[in-house]
Order: structure tokens, then C-alpha cells, then sequence
């Protein structure tokens, strides 16, 4: 393998915290390859077209870059154009649309990370892969069906259209109440008997006020039996029922990568988020050299952590790495 594609330092993952770990890395001399699978900020260009940050653009803020917004909490366009000027500022090393595929021992404690693009040789890796780009199926029939989507952009595509929207969180009543301004005839179905006791404040009156005078139709205690052309079967307390659809919008959650971590050896404790094992002072993983940053430390409770309290992460990490190389140079 030659020279030019050894580092010490590969960085799995393109969004804001993946930026904050390759800052840090930079900032510490360290020779850093960031790989992306998609573009840069992909979870975030994923995110609804007319998104608000609950955070705000203060608490966003990596690697001295200030975010300025039209007002304190940013939108998604404010946010995409912020972490371009991020990676422009620091110049990072990033690859994008290759995909990370396998994971190697290599000699000397090293690693062989294999992509869609090739091979690369490195002392430590840092998966900061989130969780936004593997959707939670409901394993239904008909799930496969064009008329599924697991990700939302904006509503007028569903204008006149019938909708079910599955889930009861704030992603779900977010576009709930969207697509219902805009036209759509709107049917929610939700497992438990209320909406979700922490949707956004502003958010759970609006919804549940629509709900209760009949704007918005919703079937609690329920659940999608099986997804067809022009209709949906729904498992309700008054036993099965057909409806007329025309499009399903499964906002039912996100999460970590797990085909990936157990593909590569990352350990996954027993708990019931099934939260990846690592060090809770260097977030080493139970792979030696790897380490684990971001919104993927919380396992499937996906609301634990998230950009403004996982930035700390990338200085965390680094420090890490630096402790480890000076105790190899002592002992040489």
C-alpha cells in the first residue's frame, strides 16, 4: 500500500461532529482522512426543507467558525451553508460519496479500512456515522412500495393527496400539521393512546387541538397491518380497517448502523437501547484504536445526545490518540 494513502488518523462520517473530530485532529498535527458516504452534512441535508433547529446557532458552533442566523434558532439552509464555510475555514480532508466497507488488522496494531474507493492504512479510526441513515421499518407487507417513505422533505408533493403518517414524536406531528396546512387529508396512527408526552411544547397543543376537532384523524392503540396500491390495513382496539391512501409517511425513528458495528467487531451491550460499549472517558470502543463520537453513543435512545452536547467528543478522542503516541514514542 503506498504512502499516500496511510494516516494516522481516518475519520468515518462527514457531519458536524465528524468536522469537529478531523478539526481537532488537524489542530493537533495529526495526518487525517475524513470518508463520506454521501455529501457533506448528509443527515442534515436529509432533514425537512423547512426545518427549525430546537438548538440554537450558538450551541451548533465548531471549531471557532461563528454560526451567524437570522435568528436564534437556524434553519436547515442557515445550517448546510454553515458547515461549508466550516470545512472551507479548516480545509479538511474529506472523501466524499465512498463508502466504508470492511475493516482489517493490519501489522503493527494498525487497521486496513476497505471502500467503495479503495484501501487506506491507518493507526485509529473515529465512526461518527449518527444514525439518520438507517430508517426503522415497521416490517410490514407493502412496506417496499414506492408510496413509502421513511424521510420527509416538504409537503407539496402530498398536496390533495390522502396521507397516513405513522408515529406520534416530533418529527411525525411536525409533518402531521405541515402537509395538513397545505392540503392533505391527514390520518395519523399511533401505537400508544397519546401523543408522545415530549413533542416540542409549541408543537403537542396544535396537534392534539387538531386531532380533537377532527381536522386530523388519528387511530391511537394502532398499528399498519399491511401497505397496498390505494389503501392501508390498520390494526386498531375495533379490530382491522381499510382505509383509502395514497402515500405512507413512516416517521417512526433512526438508528446506529448495527450491521455495520457487528460487521466490524464493535461490541453492543445488553441494556435495552442496545448502546454501543465504550470508554466513557476517551469513548474508545471495544475495538483498540477505535473510537466512538456523536449521536451513535446513545445506542437507540437517539434523544440522549446530539450536536451541542457530542462536540466535546472530537477534543476527548484526540486526546486519547496523543496520550497513546507519546506512551508508544517513551517506550521506544
Amino acid at each position: 500500500m503506498s504512502s499516500e494513502n496511510t494516516y494516522d488518523l481516518i475519520i468515518v462520517g462527514g457531519g458536524p461532529i465528524g468536522l469537529a473530530c478531523g478539526i481537532a485532529a488537524k489542530k493537533a498535527g495529526l495526518n487525517l482522512l475524513i470518508i463520506e458516504k454521501g455529501m457533506l452534512v448528509n443527515s442534515i441535508y436529509q432533514f425537512p426543507t423547512n426545518m427549525t433547529f430546537f438548538s440554537t446557532s450558538k450551541l451548533l458552533e465548531i471549531g471557532e467558525v461563528p454560526f451567524i442566523s437570522h435568528s436564534e434558532k437556524p434553519t436547515r439552509r442557515e445550517a448546510l451553508e454553515y458547515f461549508r464555510r466550516v470545512q472551507q475555514s479548516w480545509d479538511l480532508n474529506i472523501q466524499f460519496y465512498e463508502t466504508v466497507n470492511g475493516l482489517d488488522k493490519g501489522i503493527d496494531s494498525n487497521y486496513v479500512l476497505k471502500t467503495s474507493k479503495g484501501n487506506y492504512k491507518c493507526q485509529s479510526i473515529i465512526l461518527a456515522t449518527g444514525f439518520y441513515g438507517d430508517a426503522v421499518k415497521m416490517n410490514v407487507p407493502g412496506e417496499e412500495l414506492p408510496k413509502v417513505k421513511h424521510y420527509y422533505t416538504e409537503a407539496h408533493p402530498y398536496v390533495g393527496q390522502k396521507l397516513l403518517i405513522v408515529g406520534a414524536a416530533n418529527s411525525a406531528c411536525d409533518v402531521a400539521l405541515e402537509t395538513y396546512h397545505k392540503g392533505s387529508k391527514v390520518t395519523m396512527v399511533i401505537r400508544k393512546d397519546s401523543i408522545y408526552d415530549r413533542v416540542k411544547y409549541w408543537i403537542k397543543p396544535n396537534i392534539e387541538n387538531r386531532i380533537k376537532e377532527g381536522s386530523i384523524k388519528a387511530y391511537f392503540n394502532s398499528s399498519v397491518k399491511s401497505i397496498h396500491e390505494n389503501s392501508v390495513i390498520l390494526k386498531t382496539p375495533d379490530g382491522e380497517l381499510e382505509i383509502e391512501n395514497d402515500f405512507v409517511l413512516a416517521m417512526t425513528g433512526y438508528k446506529p448502523d448495527y450491521t455495520f458495528f457487528d460487521q466490524i467487531g464493535i461490541g453492543i451491550g445488553l441494556d435495552e437501547y442496545a448502546t454501543p460499549i465504550y470508554d466513557e472517558e476517551t469513548l474508545e470502543s471495544t475495538l483498540p484504536n477505535v473510537y466512538l463520537a456523536g449521536v451513535i453513543n446513545g445506542g437507540l435512545k437517539t434523544n440522549r445526545f446530539f450536536i451541542e452536547n457530542t462536540r466535546i467528543h472530537a477534543d476527548m478522542i484526540v486526546k486519547s490518540i496523543l496520550e497513546k503516541d507519546r506512551l508508544k514514542t517513551t517506550k521506544k
